[in-house]
């Protein structure tokens, strides 16, 4: 016994506690916005600050962006992200991954930062991986990675998820150095409950899988020194599956999931912007 304690990292020790604070702090914080949309009948989140105003109306119609290709969706993100590079706009965060950071609403992002949605949809850990150097011109704080769920979907092991997902992150630190890497859970989906489109591909990835997947993740992303982002247990039933209320269709976040989503984004910045602010005070004492 005495062994084992003295081998456990002291790492994962503050992780396992930043992700229990956080989770009981979006837990409390989800309650009352779901109070407050529900009394107000409407979400009740201040207009985000956006990098390209003309980028999102040249692309707010949803069955437009349905009938977009792929490499129409990447000239769309080069031409922003070419916007947030040349411009240079304060407190720069990206969103970058597939379908579900593609359509966070913008009006649901956390407010008091400059947000550049790099999201596709159906995008793999591959495809992400080779179109990073897309925004590698502009300066972001932050940078936060969820991918994962399509590369199940379509068959990919395991191996060469994690393996994608480690040159991802080595992408990004050596590219945006002073940037905060958030690497975000794989989230859960619905399982029998789910009505999606291709059901019968998203039923063989069980959600037991799912979160050992995770578990490898926030391994390698505390070795590589970048964030993790827990968020996969905020969105489950008791069964361990994707709450209904928080989709669509099984797969897809609905209007409350992505509030579930912005809470995490929150409170964890939130956390982190007061770590950063006692590391600083504790290195002005010394």
């Amino acid at each position: 016994m005495s062994t084992s304690f003295k081998t456990f990292p002291i790492w994962a020790f503050f992780s396992l506690l930043t992700n229990g604070i956080l989770m009981l702090a979006v837990i409390l914080l989800i309650w009352q916005q779901q109070r407050l949309a529900a009394f107000f009948g409407r979400i009740t989140s201040p207009e985000p600050i956006n990098v390209n105003n003309s980028a999102q109306i040249a692309t707010s119609d949803l069955g437009r962006r349905h009938q977009l290709t792929y490499q129409q969706w990447v000239d769309i993100l080069k031409q922003e992200a070419k916007v947030a590079a040349d411009q240079h706009p304060p407190h720069l965060t990206i969103l970058v991954g597939d379908s579900l950071s593609l359509w966070f609403p913008p009006e649901l992002l956390p407010e008091g930062k400059n947000w550049l949605n790099q999201g596709i949809s159906g995008e793999t850990s591959n495809g992400l991986l080779k179109r990073l150097k897309i925004f590698d011109r502009t300066q972001p704080e932050v940078i936060f990675v969820m991918i994962g769920i399509n590369d199940l979907i379509r068959g990919v092991s395991d191996g060469v998820i994690l393996d994608n997902q480690q040159q991802i992150i080595s992408y990004l630190q050596k590219t945006h150095p002073t940037a905060q890497i958030v690497v975000q859970s794989i989230l859960p989906h619905a399982a029998e409950a789910a009505t999606w489109k291709g059901r019968d591909k998203l039923l063989a990835v069980t959600n037991s899988r799912i979160r050992e997947l995770n578990q490898q993740l926030q391994s390698i992303s505390t070795k590589k020194g970048v964030k993790y982002l827990d968020l996969y247990p905020l969105f489950t039933n008791k069964q361990g599956n994707l709450r209904r209320e928080f989709t669509t269709d099984g797969l897809h976040l609905s209007p409350e999931g992505y509030i579930v989503w912005r809470s995490g984004l929150q409170i964890y910045s939130e956390i982190e912007l007061k770590s950063q602010h006692q590391e600083r005070g504790e290195g002005k004492k010394g």
